[in-house]
């Protein structure tokens, strides 16, 4: 009996040092692990926003050809080209960011009459205080550029808007 138990307590105290033993190492690399990825995100490869690339998208009916967001100017500016078939008037353009932070004073051409279907157009908003809104050169910010548009033989009565996006790297 006495041979027993202490059978018993030696052989319950190496599972017990062998379950200490597995635990241990899986602890060490679980370790290892997190420092990796606090490394990788310390570096910035865990920000996919850098890994895409830019884009501008305004739908069917309108191609951006180029776009530039400008912090040292204070400018967005944007090539657009008239994809519709149609001679169209476009007016009432506009720029805004997610957090809200811009606000561009002028649009110049502020109307397009007429537009050829095929012409290319440069739109510029100016004075939007994208550095006060947080825009930083080197970064990638979205906007929202937002404008209308009629056929001119219908009139303006029969207006409609485009609403599209810029995905882009602050200048």
């Amino acid at each position: 009996m006495f041979f027993e138990d202490m059978m018993r307590t030696i052989l319950s105290g190496k599972r017990g040092q062998v379950g200490l033993e597995f635990l241990t190492t899986y602890a060490w690399a679980f370790v290892v692990i997190l420092i990796v990825i606090g490394a990788l995100a310390y570096f910035g490869i865990t920000n996919p926003s850098k890994a895409l690339p830019d884009r501008c998208n305004l739908g069917a009916e309108f191609t951006c050809i180029n776009h530039l967001i400008d912090a040292t100017n204070s400018q967005v500016k944007l090539r657009l080209k008239n994809g519709l078939g149609d001679v169209v008037v476009a007016n009432s353009f506009s720029v805004s960011s997610e957090q809200g932070g811009i606000s561009c004073s002028t649009a110049s051409p502020s109307s397009i009459d007429p537009w050829v279907p095929g012409n290319v157009t440069d739109v510029t908003f100016t004075s939007c205080g994208l550095s006060a809104g947080g825009f930083v050169s080197g970064q990638k910010e979205k906007l929202f550029v937002q404008f209308s548009y009629y056929d001119k033989k219908s009139g303006s009565a029969y207006a409609r808007v485009v609403k599209g996006e810029i995905f882009s790297t602050v200048k």
